[in-house]
Formats: C-alpha cells, sequence, structure tokens
C-alpha cells in the first residue's frame, strides 16, 4: 500500500511547528497528539498506518520544544497548556482543515479535553487515552505517591516505584520502562522507537527540554467545566498505566455526558505494537461510527 505523506512547517507567532499529512486529503482527518516529552514518534508509524489504511487522514505534529519543531529555553518562553491548544489549532488551519477526529495520549489528553471546551466546533469526535481528568491535583499526587498522603478525589496517585525511578530514588531491580510498558516490555521495540525519535528530530532526546508541571498552569480550574463537553468522547485506559492508573479513564468518562469507557488489559503508559490491533479497533470504532 503506497501512503500519500507530506510535511510542512505551521507558523504560530515567532515559532514554527513540524506538521505531518499522512492519507488521503480526502478521507476524514485525524489529529493524534501525543504524550508528555514526545514528539509526533510518540504515535508509532505502524499504528498511525492503521489508521491511514482504514480511511483517515492523519495528522501529526511536534509539539514546542520536540523533534523538529522550535527549540528555546522554557524560562524565556513560558506557555501553558491553553497556548499548546491554540497550537493545534493553527495546525489544522495550516491544513486547512475545519473539523477533525482528534485523539490525545496522555499529556495530549489533557490538551485535547481543552480543545473540547474551548474549540468545540473544531471537533467531531474526541477519543482520551491514558490521562487525567482535567482538575484532578496531577503533579502534587506525584508527592503523595512517596508520602503515602491521601489524594483530596480519593483517586489513586502514580505508582510509587515508577515515580522513585523517575527521580532517581530509591533502589528498584524493575526498569522503568518495564513500568511504563506494562506486560508488553520489548527491549528492541523500545530502543527502536528511541532511535526513531532521534533521527527525526536530529538530536538527542527532547526530554530534558520539555517542560512538565509548568506547562500545566491552570488546568486544576477546568474540571467543573468536563461535564459540558458536547463532542462524542471515548476514554481508553491501559489497566497497567503507572502514571495514570485505573480508575483514572473511568473517573473521567465518568464526568463527560455520554462517553464511552475501554479498558485494554496489560496495556501501560504506552503504544507497544502487542496492542496496535486492540487499540486501533476501539478508535476506529469511535472514529467510523459516530
Amino acid at each position: 500500500m503506497i501512503i500519500e505523506v507530506n510535511a510542512q512547517a505551521t507558523a504560530v507567532g515567532d515559532i514554527e511547528l513540524w506538521t505531518e499529512s499522512r492519507g488521503n486529503p480526502a478521507d476524514p482527518p485525524l489529529l493524534l497528539l501525543s504524550g508528555d516529552t514526545l514528539s509526533s514518534t510518540g504515535w508509532p508509524d505502524p499504528l498511525v498506518n492503521r489508521f491511514v489504511a482504514a480511511g483517515h487522514r492523519v495528522i501529526r505534529y511536534d509539539y514546542r520544544d520536540t523533534g523538529r519543531s522550535t527549540w528555546r529555553e522554557f524560562a524565556g518562553h513560558p506557555y501553558t497548556f491553553d497556548d499548546l491548544a491554540a497550537d493545534t489549532v493553527a495546525v489544522l488551519d495550516s491544513w486547512k482543515i475545519d473539523t477533525a477526529h482528534v485523539a490525545g495520549f496522555g499529556m495530549g489528553g489533557g490538551i485535547a479535553q481543552l480543545l473540547a471546551l474551548d474549540h468545540r466546533s473544531r471537533l467531531r469526535t474526541l477519543t482520551l487515552s491514558n490521562c487525567f481528568a482535567l482538575g484532578v491535583d496531577f503533579f502534587d499526587n506525584w508527592d503523595r505517591a512517596l508520602t503515602g498522603e491521601p489524594t483530596p478525589d480519593g483517586l489513586p496517585t502514580p505508582n510509587r516505584q515508577f515515580v522513585e525511578l523517575a527521580f532517581g530514588i530509591g533502589e528498584s531491580t524493575t526498569n522503568i520502562d518495564q513500568l511504563i510498558t506494562g506486560d508488553f516490555y520489548d527491549e528492541a521495540e523500545l530502543r527502536a522507537a528511541e532511535l526513531a525519535a532521534q533521527q527525526h528530530a536530529g538530536r538527542p532526546d527532547t526530554r530534558p527540554q520539555h517542560p512538565h508541571a509548568e506547562v500545566r498552569t491552570g488546568l486544576d480550574t477546568r474540571g467543573p467545566d468536563l461535564p459540558g463537553i458536547t463532542t462524542p468522547t471515548l476514554v481508553i485506559q491501559g489497566l497497567r498505566d503507572p502514571i495514570n492508573p485505573p480508575p483514572h479513564g473511568r473517573h473521567l468518562a465518568g464526568l463527560i455526558p455520554g462517553a464511552k469507557l475501554v479498558e485494554i488489559p496489560g496495556m501501560g503508559h504506552s503504544l507497544p505494537a502487542a496492542i496496535h490491533h486492540q487499540y486501533a479497533t476501539a478508535v476506529l470504532e469511535h472514529t467510523m461510527t459516530t
């Protein structure tokens, strides 16, 4: 199968975002938003090509400070989730797309929630995967994972062992990749994905350059708005997700009227080949039948 692939730069103020269109431009567009610290390669090519083969034109792009998009020191050029949501709208505009199906993974799911609240006319459907609900005290919950303090909403904190490994504290015989990938740890697949991301960016891992808590300023005030989402919504929960463990997905789906929930056994906080069929089937059933 020959897949049409085009790339272009999208200007947003004084920065440029690398963007890609894959598939037939006449097909319904599906915009993919990656997780925290990841470029567009956070959505693996084989999974993207499944969406294309099923009849979608897939749009993906590199966030600020990732991949081939503009990199700058965050302290001198700060931005928030609202800015990232506006970037997404600019990407759609640059490809002359009025409305799109939107799927966000991890941090991308947080951005997608803002799109559904503040730019709802641009969305056909919404898929929120392995993410927290707006209003969840996400970063303070990392500290609570270490102290054992209960969360204000009763939802679980990230996995303590994962947090210790992420912060470089404690001792563990498990590496962080084994926790991220749940039941589907594959060393060769992980190294290939890292190499693909580096080759795409033309530089080492983007993680040190991509800010975390600073970007999320103001998100804790948007939780009460979620029942106002009218876009048909699918929530996907990895049952072995160490960052947003169950029942975070069920909690999020319960806040959005009519939202559907799909729980994938063994899935962690990543998109390994072993789950591509089940994952793509869930997304496509939502986008193609809604």
